[in-house]
Protein backbone atom coordinates (compact mmCIF):
# COMPACT_ATOMS: atom_id res chain seq x y z
CA UNK A 1 0.00 0.00 0.00
CA UNK A 2 1.16 3.81 -0.78
CA UNK A 3 2.00 5.25 2.19
CA UNK A 4 3.18 8.70 1.02
CA UNK A 5 1.49 10.95 -1.36
CA UNK A 6 3.85 11.47 -4.69
CA UNK A 7 3.92 14.92 -6.01
CA UNK A 8 5.92 16.58 -9.41
CA UNK A 9 7.16 20.04 -8.36
CA UNK A 10 7.09 22.57 -11.27
CA UNK A 11 11.04 24.04 -10.16
CA UNK A 12 12.34 26.86 -12.10
CA UNK A 13 14.45 27.79 -9.73
CA UNK A 14 12.99 31.21 -8.80
CA UNK A 15 11.75 32.61 -5.00
CA UNK A 16 7.66 31.12 -5.88
CA UNK A 17 8.81 27.16 -6.82
CA UNK A 18 11.28 27.26 -4.13
CA UNK A 19 8.83 27.93 -2.02
CA UNK A 20 6.16 25.27 -2.94
CA UNK A 21 8.74 22.96 -3.15
CA UNK A 22 9.30 23.46 0.22
CA UNK A 23 5.62 23.31 1.31
CA UNK A 24 5.12 20.28 -0.86
CA UNK A 25 7.81 18.67 1.66
CA UNK A 26 5.92 20.13 4.47
CA UNK A 27 2.88 18.48 3.65
CA UNK A 28 4.62 14.78 3.66
CA UNK A 29 4.89 14.63 0.11
CA UNK A 30 7.69 12.46 -1.69
CA UNK A 31 9.10 15.05 -4.16
CA UNK A 32 10.09 14.95 -7.70
CA UNK A 33 11.20 18.34 -9.17
CA UNK A 34 10.69 19.13 -12.82
CA UNK A 35 12.33 22.04 -14.58
CA UNK A 36 12.50 23.05 -17.91
CA UNK A 37 14.87 24.08 -20.29
CA UNK A 38 13.09 25.71 -23.26
CA UNK A 39 16.23 28.01 -24.38
CA UNK A 40 14.50 30.78 -22.37
CA UNK A 41 16.42 33.81 -21.98
CA UNK A 42 17.13 33.25 -18.21
CA UNK A 43 18.76 30.17 -18.48
CA UNK A 44 20.24 30.59 -15.43
CA UNK A 45 17.79 30.31 -13.60
CA UNK A 46 18.20 26.52 -13.96
CA UNK A 47 21.70 26.56 -11.90
CA UNK A 48 19.35 27.43 -9.20
CA UNK A 49 16.59 24.97 -9.66
CA UNK A 50 19.62 22.29 -9.53
CA UNK A 51 21.09 23.67 -5.90
CA UNK A 52 17.49 24.54 -4.48
CA UNK A 53 16.75 20.31 -5.59
CA UNK A 54 19.57 19.72 -4.10
CA UNK A 55 19.22 21.04 -0.80
CA UNK A 56 15.27 20.03 -0.44
CA UNK A 57 16.63 16.42 -0.96
CA UNK A 58 14.02 15.44 -3.89
CA UNK A 59 13.77 12.02 -4.82
CA UNK A 60 14.75 13.20 -8.51
CA UNK A 61 14.73 16.03 -10.19
CA UNK A 62 14.58 16.32 -14.32
CA UNK A 63 15.27 18.91 -16.45
CA UNK A 64 12.57 18.45 -19.72
CA UNK A 65 14.54 20.57 -22.88
CA UNK A 66 12.18 21.78 -26.13
CA UNK A 67 12.44 25.13 -27.89
CA UNK A 68 10.11 28.07 -27.70
CA UNK A 69 12.55 30.29 -29.40
CA UNK A 70 11.54 28.59 -32.75
CA UNK A 71 8.32 30.78 -32.31
CA UNK A 72 9.22 33.16 -29.94
CA UNK A 73 6.46 36.15 -29.17
CA UNK A 74 7.87 37.07 -25.42
CA UNK A 75 10.77 38.83 -24.44
CA UNK A 76 12.09 35.59 -22.78
CA UNK A 77 12.40 33.76 -26.13
CA UNK A 78 12.63 36.36 -28.89
CA UNK A 79 16.17 38.52 -28.01
CA UNK A 80 14.88 40.99 -30.14
CA UNK A 81 11.78 41.64 -27.75
CA UNK A 82 13.43 44.55 -25.30
CA UNK A 83 12.98 43.47 -21.44
CA UNK A 84 10.77 45.97 -20.07
CA UNK A 85 13.05 48.30 -17.37
CA UNK A 86 12.55 50.03 -13.93
CA UNK A 87 8.78 50.24 -14.37
CA UNK A 88 7.01 50.71 -11.16
CA UNK A 89 4.34 48.53 -9.76
CA UNK A 90 1.68 50.55 -11.17
CA UNK A 91 3.19 49.97 -14.50
CA UNK A 92 3.48 46.46 -14.14
CA UNK A 93 -0.36 46.07 -13.49
CA UNK A 94 -1.65 48.01 -16.16
CA UNK A 95 -1.57 45.10 -18.91
CA UNK A 96 -0.06 42.03 -19.79
CA UNK A 97 3.45 42.40 -19.99
CA UNK A 98 5.94 41.19 -23.04
CA UNK A 99 7.35 38.71 -21.04
CA UNK A 100 4.44 36.63 -20.87
CA UNK A 101 5.22 33.00 -22.81
CA UNK A 102 1.63 32.46 -24.50
CA UNK A 103 0.59 28.78 -22.87
CA UNK A 104 3.75 28.27 -20.78
CA UNK A 105 1.99 27.32 -17.99
CA UNK A 106 -0.29 24.89 -20.03
CA UNK A 107 2.63 23.09 -21.79
CA UNK A 108 4.77 22.74 -18.06
CA UNK A 109 1.28 21.32 -16.42
CA UNK A 110 0.95 18.78 -19.51
CA UNK A 111 4.50 17.89 -18.59
CA UNK A 112 4.28 17.30 -15.01
CA UNK A 113 0.77 15.59 -15.60
CA UNK A 114 2.22 13.22 -17.53
CA UNK A 115 5.17 12.46 -14.94
CA UNK A 116 2.93 12.69 -12.28
CA UNK A 117 0.66 9.88 -13.83
CA UNK A 118 3.77 7.48 -14.51
CA UNK A 119 4.68 7.30 -10.98
CA UNK A 120 1.28 6.96 -9.55
CA UNK A 121 1.57 10.28 -8.27
CA UNK A 122 -1.21 12.61 -5.99
CA UNK A 123 -0.16 15.97 -6.20
CA UNK A 124 1.17 18.72 -9.02
CA UNK A 125 2.59 21.39 -7.19
CA UNK A 126 3.01 25.21 -9.24
CA UNK A 127 4.03 28.17 -8.01
CA UNK A 128 1.63 30.67 -9.92
CA UNK A 129 0.06 33.60 -8.06
CA UNK A 130 -2.69 35.76 -9.02
CA UNK A 131 -1.35 38.91 -7.42
CA UNK A 132 1.78 39.48 -9.07
CA UNK A 133 1.80 42.99 -10.90
CA UNK A 134 1.83 41.07 -13.95
CA UNK A 135 -1.46 39.86 -14.31
CA UNK A 136 -0.89 36.56 -16.43
CA UNK A 137 -3.39 34.89 -18.16
CA UNK A 138 -1.80 31.66 -16.84
CA UNK A 139 -1.62 32.27 -13.34
CA UNK A 140 -5.52 33.05 -12.27
CA UNK A 141 -7.95 30.98 -10.23
CA UNK A 142 -10.34 30.61 -13.11
CA UNK A 143 -7.29 28.85 -14.94
CA UNK A 144 -6.53 26.07 -12.42
CA UNK A 145 -9.73 25.31 -12.45
CA UNK A 146 -10.01 24.87 -16.10
CA UNK A 147 -6.85 22.85 -16.13
CA UNK A 148 -8.02 20.81 -12.92
CA UNK A 149 -10.80 19.71 -15.22
CA UNK A 150 -8.30 18.39 -17.99
CA UNK A 151 -6.14 16.74 -15.38
CA UNK A 152 -9.75 14.46 -14.05
CA UNK A 153 -10.75 14.39 -17.71
CA UNK A 154 -7.63 13.99 -19.39
CA UNK A 155 -5.82 11.17 -18.17
CA UNK A 156 -6.85 7.04 -17.21
CA UNK A 157 -6.23 8.00 -13.57
CA UNK A 158 -8.68 10.76 -13.83
CA UNK A 159 -11.19 8.67 -14.90
CA UNK A 160 -10.80 5.87 -12.52
CA UNK A 161 -11.79 8.48 -9.96
CA UNK A 162 -8.58 9.39 -8.48
CA UNK A 163 -7.80 12.58 -9.89
CA UNK A 164 -4.33 14.08 -9.57
CA UNK A 165 -4.97 17.39 -7.93
CA UNK A 166 -2.70 20.92 -8.92
CA UNK A 167 -1.82 22.36 -5.63
CA UNK A 168 -0.98 26.27 -6.19
CA UNK A 169 -0.72 27.68 -2.45
CA UNK A 170 1.07 30.79 -3.32
CA UNK A 171 -1.94 32.06 -5.65
CA UNK A 172 -3.57 34.41 -3.43
CA UNK A 173 -0.66 35.38 -1.15
CA UNK A 174 1.50 38.64 -1.69
CA UNK A 175 4.81 38.35 -2.47
CA UNK A 176 5.77 39.68 0.99
CA UNK A 177 3.35 36.44 2.39
CA UNK A 178 5.61 34.93 -0.26
CA UNK A 179 8.70 35.32 1.84
CA UNK A 180 7.26 34.96 5.11
CA UNK A 181 6.19 31.41 4.19
CA UNK A 182 9.94 30.51 2.45
CA UNK A 183 11.29 31.95 6.01
CA UNK A 184 8.89 29.49 7.92
CA UNK A 185 9.84 26.57 5.71
CA UNK A 186 13.74 26.81 5.17
CA UNK A 187 13.77 28.05 1.87
CA UNK A 188 17.24 29.02 1.07
CA UNK A 189 17.24 32.15 -0.51
CA UNK A 190 20.15 32.85 -1.63
CA UNK A 191 19.97 29.87 -3.80
CA UNK A 192 17.20 31.41 -5.90
CA UNK A 193 16.98 33.24 -8.95
CA UNK A 194 14.31 35.67 -10.03
CA UNK A 195 16.13 37.38 -12.47
CA UNK A 196 14.87 37.79 -16.63
CA UNK A 197 17.93 39.20 -17.61
CA UNK A 198 19.90 36.29 -17.71
CA UNK A 199 23.35 37.41 -16.40
CA UNK A 200 25.84 36.05 -13.98
CA UNK A 201 24.12 38.30 -11.24
CA UNK A 202 20.58 39.27 -11.50
CA UNK A 203 19.52 42.89 -12.88
CA UNK A 204 17.78 44.73 -10.71
CA UNK A 205 15.73 46.40 -12.65
CA UNK A 206 13.84 43.88 -14.50
CA UNK A 207 9.87 43.20 -13.24
CA UNK A 208 11.01 40.59 -11.83
CA UNK A 209 13.65 41.58 -9.97
CA UNK A 210 11.84 44.76 -8.72
CA UNK A 211 9.03 42.95 -7.78
CA UNK A 212 11.29 40.54 -5.53
CA UNK A 213 13.50 43.33 -4.13
CA UNK A 214 9.92 45.58 -3.48
CA UNK A 215 9.12 42.46 -1.46
CA UNK A 216 11.96 41.80 0.74
CA UNK A 217 12.49 45.59 1.23
CA UNK A 218 9.19 45.99 2.43
CA UNK A 219 9.56 43.40 4.77
CA UNK A 220 12.83 44.84 5.92
CA UNK A 221 14.78 42.04 4.78
CA UNK A 222 18.11 42.28 2.80
CA UNK A 223 17.84 39.90 -0.13
CA UNK A 224 20.85 37.60 -0.58
CA UNK A 225 21.14 37.14 -3.96
CA UNK A 226 23.86 39.51 -5.92
CA UNK A 227 22.52 41.89 -7.74
CA UNK A 228 24.54 43.88 -10.74
CA UNK A 229 25.92 47.52 -8.51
Amino acid sequence: MKTQMKAVILLSGGLDSSTILYQAKADGCECHAISFDYQQRHRRELQSALLVAQQAGVVEHQVVKFDLRQWGGSALTDDTIDLPQERSLAQMSEDIPVTYVPARNTIFLSFALARAEIIGGDRVYIGINALDYSGYPDCRPDYIQAMQEVFSLGTKQGRLGQAITIESPLINLKKTEIIQLGNKLGVPWELTWSCYAGGDKACGVCDSCRLRLAAFAELGIVDPVAYVE
